[in-house]
């Protein structure tokens, strides 16, 4: 059980596992106003960076669950590292379909693949919240209309449909029921961040693994991927993080 070992190798120096950066991060979890002992559940954790920085900052305790067994690592040893180990686990395991009892805040913060989008990710998170709690959601929108099917293809989307823009994502929070209370959303440095660190990454595992039978498909992405990127991802996909909480 474990995700396409290329994701693994592209990311594996990643702190965290999408377009936001610490300091983004960080603001959120002030923003969020969260009080010593929260509960939290936080579904697709990749390596922990979120609970583990706001066991850290904010006294949280909770549990991350994710399916790539080196990233359930990592949060392991970033729990030891800051000191809150006591505060948080992570667990080795599929998020599509886990609950648990009733958290004060449930995350899924880019991976709603794991309910098959947007709605189905937010009813699966509601099923372990609190009446009242807060629920975060991490999706890609649409920054600008992609003028044709190959930069739609080039965004790795199967049509303009995939996703909506940010007006309309926020709206279908609200016709999901929820209010958005809090938003955090990526620009293009994060962006940057994210996925030009992982040509650095590619490119040294590359140096160390050239017989290695993924080495052919890393050379063709480091050929390939920084100019596509800079053409279609960049230009025409934002991410954000929202907080909701259910209407009454």
């Amino acid at each position: 059980m474990d995700i396409p070992r290329i994701f693994a190798v592209r990311e594996a120096n990643h702190r965290i596992h999408n377009p936001v950066t610490a300091e983004k991060l960080a603001v959120l979890g002030q923003a969020l106003h969260l009080e010593p002992g929260t509960t939290a559940l936080d579904l697709a954790s990749g390596s922990g960076e979120m609970l583990c920085t706001w066991a850290r900052d904010h006294g949280l305790s909770g549990t991350g669950v994710d399916l790539c067994a080196l990233f359930t690592e990592q949060a392991r040893a970033r729990a030891v590292e800051l000191g809150v180990g006591d505060q948080v686990r992570f667990v080795h395991a599929d998020a599509a379909g886990y609950t648990t009892d009733p958290v004060d805040l449930a995350a899924c913060v880019g991976a709603t693949w794991i309910g098959g989008g947007v709605a189905g990710t937010v009813e699966l998170l509601a099923r372990s919240l609190r009446p009242g709690g807060l629920m975060l959601i991490g999706e890609v929108y649409w920054r600008r209309p992609p003028p044709d099917r190959e930069t739609v293809e080039a965004c790795e989307a199967t049509s303009e449909d995939d996703w909506l823009d940010l007006p309309g994502l926020l709206t279908q929070f609200g016709d999901l029921g929820y209010d958005v209370v809090e938003m955090v959303l990526a620009d293009q440095d994060s962006w940057d961040r994210y996925t030009a660190a992982q040509w650095f990454t590619m490119r040294t595992w590359l140096d160390q693994n050239p017989d290695d039978e993924l080495a052919e498909q890393v050379r063709a992405e480091l050929r390939t991927e920084p100019a596509r990127y800079a053409r279609n991802t960049r230009e025409y996909l934002g991410w954000g993080i929202f907080a909701l909480r259910q209407r009454t």
